[in-house]
C-alpha cells in the first residue's frame, strides 16, 4: 500500500461510517412490480431464458481471449505478455481462481445486480498482480466531496468491514443510474417483464402439481346434506388427487356430474404468452432467439445471420465496456499511454471456413495483410519470408497514371 499512498495520497482507508449508495438496497427498493410480484436477481435468473442468456453472454466473453497489448513507435500494437497484468487478465486471476472463472463471475454480476467489483492486488512497482472478484451485495459504495469513489466490503462471514480507495477496487456498471456512481442492472430496469415471466412460471408449476387437472364442478340433481356433501367431495378428492396410479376409472351415483371450467383454448393461449414472454427476456439481454433455443421461426439462413449479431450487438458492446473499465482501473496514467486491454473477438466470427480463407485471400492479393499475419490468426507458427506484401498490379498512385501518358505523348 506504499506505492499507492505515495502516488493517491487523496484519501485513506480506515474504519468508518460512510454514506453509501448500496446495491442491495437499490434493488430490494425495486423488487416489487406493479403487479405486486416479487423480483429480485436470484429468482429472475432462475428462469430458463435468462439463466440462457447469462450463459451465452458470460461464457462467451470469459472464452473470448482478453489481452493487454502496447501501443509501438509505428502506430502498431504487440502483446505485452512480459506484463503481470496480462497474465491476470489472460490465465490466472488470482491463487485460487483461473482468468475464465473470474471474468465469467464479474459479466455474471454485471448482469444481475449491474455492478460487478473485484479488490485489486498491486505490486511494489504499481502494476497489478491479481484480482480478487467481490460479491455485489457485500460492496458498499461512496461518493467524496472530491467526486472519488470510495468502497466498503463486508465481511462475507464475521469480522469487520474494510474501506477502500479508488485505485484498490475495479468496478464495471452496466447501465449508469441517475447518481452516476452505480450501474441499474436490466433485472432492475425491466422487473415488470420478469414479474410476468416469474407469474407464469410459478401458474406452470401449480398446474404440473395438480397433473394439469382442469377445474371444475360437480353437480347433482337433489339437494344433499352437509354431511353427504362433505363426504362426496372428499371421495373426490381422494380419487383424483391422491391417486395418481388408479385405473382413472370413477362412479358416480345419485346423478353427479362433472363439469370442467377450463377449456383447452384457454391452455393454448397460457403456452403461446409463454412463448412472447420468453421473447421479451432474450430481448432485455440483447440476445438472438435461436442462441438460446427459441427456434419456432428458425431457418438456416436466419440462425448463421443471428449468430454474427450476438457478437456484433450484444457481445462487442459489453466487451467494451469491460474493456475500457479495466483499462482505467488497472493501468496507472502513465501506464494507459502505453498499455490498453482489448478482447479477441477473431475467435467469435471463426465459424464459417470458406468465407474466412476468402476473406485472407482478398486481404492478401490487396496487399495489406502478410502470410504470417494470416498464419497468426489462424494459430500457425511463421514461415521464412512470410512478412512481405503484395502490391496488385493494375494500381498505381493518382496522377502517376496521367503523367506517364504526358511524356509518351
Amino acid at each position: 500500500m506504499s506505492f499507492l499512498s505515495r502516488l493517491f495520497g487523496r484519501e485513506h482507508r480506515r474504519d468508518m461510517t460512510v454514506g453509501l449508495s448500496d446495491p442491495s438496497l437499490t434493488t430490494f427498493l425495486g423488487q416489487r412490480s406493479t403487479g405486486g410480484t416479487f423480483v429480485d436477481a436470484d429468482r429472475a435468473s432462475s428462469l430458463a431464458v435468462a439463466n440462457a442468456c447469462m450463459s451465452v453472454i458470460s461464457q462467451n466473453l470469459a472464452a473470448m481471449p482478453l489481452n493487454l497489448y502496447a501501443r509501438t513507435e509505428d502506430g502498431g500494437r504487440e502483446l505485452a505478455t512480459g506484463h503481470p497484468l496480462h497474465e491476470v487478465l489472460h490465465d490466472r486471476f488470482n491463487e485460487t481462481m483461473t482468468a475464465f472463472e473470474g471474468r465469467e463471475f464479474l459479466v455474471v454480476s454485471l448482469l444481475t445486480h449491474g455492478n460487478a467489483f473485484a479488490r485489486i492486488e498491486w505490486n511494489g512497482r504499481g502494476q497489478v498482480d491479481a484480482l480478487h472478484p467481490l460479491h455485489p451485495r457485500l460492496v458498499g459504495v461512496e461518493r467524496l466531496e472530491s467526486g472519488r469513489l470510495r468502497y466498503r466490503v463486508s465481511p462475507a462471514r464475521s469480522g469487520a468491514s474494510r474501506t477502500h480507495v479508488q485505485e484498490e477496487i475495479l468496478h464495471l456498471r452496466y447501465r449508469l443510474d441517475r447518481d452516476g456512481v452505480m450501474g441499474v442492472s436490466p433485472i432492475q430496469h425491466s422487473r415488470e417483464t420478469f414479474a410476468l415471466a416469474l407469474t407464469q412460471q410459478e401458474q406452470t408449476a401449480k398446474q404440473t402439481t395438480r397433473a394439469f387437472r382442469s377445474r371444475g364442478v360437480l353437480s347433482t340433481p337433489h339437494t344433499m346434506s352437509p354431511e353427504l356433501r362433505d363426504r362426496l367431495l372428499d371421495s373426490w378428492r381422494q380419487k383424483i388427487e391422491t391417486e395418481d396410479d388408479g385405473s382413472g376409472l370413477i362412479l358416480m351415483d345419485g346423478g353427479a356430474d362433472f363439469k370442467t371450467m377450463s377449456p383447452p383454448a384457454k391452455d393454448a393461449e397460457f403456452l403461446e404468452s409463454r412463448k412472447l414472454t420468453n421473447m421479451d427476456v432474450a430481448r432485455i439481454f440483447s440476445v438472438p432467439p435461436t442462441v438460446v433455443g427459441i427456434t419456432d421461426n428458425a431457418t438456416y439462413s436466419n440462425v448463421d445471420g443471428e449468430s454474427r449479431a450476438l457478437v456484433q450487438r450484444c457481445l462487442a458492446p459489453m466487451a467494451r465496456r469491460i474493456e475500457q473499465a479495466m483499462t482505467a482501473a488497472l493501468l496507472t496514467a502513465e501506464g494507459r499511454r502505453r498499455y490498453f486491454v482489448e478482447h479477441d473477438l477473431l475467435g467469435l466470427l471463426r465459424g464459417d471456413q470458406k468465407a474466412r480463407f476468402e476473406a485472407y485471400r482478398i486481404a492478401r492479393e490487396w496487399g495489406w495483410m502478410s502470410p504470417n499475419e494470416i498464419r497468426r490468426l489462424e494459430n500457425m507458427r511463421k514461415i521464412e519470408g512470410g512478412d512481405e506484401y503484395l502490391s496488385p498490379l493494375n494500381m498505381t498512385r493518382q496522377g502517376e497514371q496521367e503523367g506517364s501518358n504526358d511524356g509518351q505523348s
